[in-house]
């Protein structure tokens, strides 16, 4: 289960690091990421609701964590690297589609 989820962590901060406006560090633990967003000129909110609604892909606001996480999103990488690979496609093409990227 270490290497499924070290295979997966890595895909998902290789494929957030190639959409413009996103950067992504690898993190030490944990099954989620927390990609800076402050790239794509939204605010952690609105992006979360609009790729919930517009992209079908669910993320977490950073300031759900409170204030300091505003400019953030928390994705988890606890799924199939398939699946993985479909939600960081659609988060492309809807930055890219909205000018946000």
């Amino acid at each position: 289960m270490v290497t499924a989820f070290a295979a997966r962590r890595r895909v998902v901060v290789d494929e957030l690091n190639a959409i413009p406006g996103l950067s992504c560090v690898e993190p030490g633990g944990a099954f989620y990421v927390f990609p800076n967003i402050t790239g794509t000129g939204l605010s952690a909110k609105e992006l979360e609701v609009k790729l919930l609604e517009e992209a079908g892909v669910a993320t977490i606001a950073g300031t759900s964590f409170g204030q300091h996480g505003e400019g953030y999103l928390r994705l988890s990488y606890a799924n199939s690297i398939e699946n993985i690979r479909t939600a960081t496609t659609r988060i492309h093409k809807w930055l890219e589609k909205h000018n946000a990227a």
